[in-house]
């Protein structure tokens, strides 16, 4: 089956008191679409979260890669760092763009998806439990779902974390983490990936499970209800 057409949009949305820059990828016919939450000083321009968001494309989804901070944002945490740990800040972003996506096009009546990598997984989760409805997958790369706290147990859509067997540090937060999460959930380990998936071959395994699973759970969305 051939890859179907997709077209590229760039788009701004009101988030919160600040405006964030967001690029879209519009496969035809779409099945769900799929909110991208970096961390650790990533943004839209991530080549790894592009590259699994083109294979998502692929499949049928519709993919949004927003930047969480704005540029003075970044260049403040340029020098600190400490706005990539502001959890609670993430968060509340990943929530607003969720709750955008619900309500317009191109991705109103959609089943909305979360990936997040790094802290950014944490702040997909809290944003996945303070939106129960809205969101119906969740997948982390790599990410700290642990930052997500006392959120975690109140995460009840189906939850795939994917870490690098060369991350032990990280593997133990996620083994820990999942343990605390609601709903169903899979911990997938990488053969010979370290934190980044720079390893040949294991982005590309990211990204099939991260298709699979979405492709699996994503369905049209209820009509709002509030959440």
């Amino acid at each position: 089956m051939s890859a179907p057409n997709v077209i590229h949009q760039s788009r701004q949305i009101p988030a919160a008191g600040v405006v964030l820059e967001a690029d879209f990828g519009l496969p035809e016919s779409p099945r769900g679409a799929v909110l991208f939450a970096h961390g650790s000083g990533s943004g839209r321009h991530s080549p790894r979260n592009r590259y699994v968001a083109g294979e998502l494309n692929h499949s049928g989804l519709v993919t949004v890669l927003a930047d969480l901070l704005t540029p003075e944002e970044e260049q403040v945490d340029m020098r600190t760092g400490a706005l990539r740990f502001d959890i609670e800040l993430l968060a509340v972003r990943v929530r607003v763009l969720t709750d955008w996506m619900a309500g317009n096009e191109p991705t109103a009546g959609l089943g909305v998806g979360l990936f997040g990598a790094s802290t950014g997984a944490a702040a997909a989760l809290i944003a996945a439990a303070v939106r129960p409805t809205t969101v119906q997958a969740v997948v982390s790369r790599g990410g700290r779902p642990d930052l997500a706290g006392g959120h975690l147990h109140e995460v009840h859509q189906p939850t795939l974390l994917i870490v690098g067997q060369r991350d032990p540090i990280v593997i133990d937060l996620n083994r820990q983490a999942m343990d605390r999460l609601a709903g169903e959930k899979r911990l997938v380990i990488i053969p010979g990936a370290s934190h980044l998936f720079e390893e040949p071959g294991t982005l590309e395994q990211v990204a099939a499970l991260a298709r699979d699973w979405f492709v699996h759970y994503l369905r049209s969305a209820a009509p709002a209800n509030g959440d």
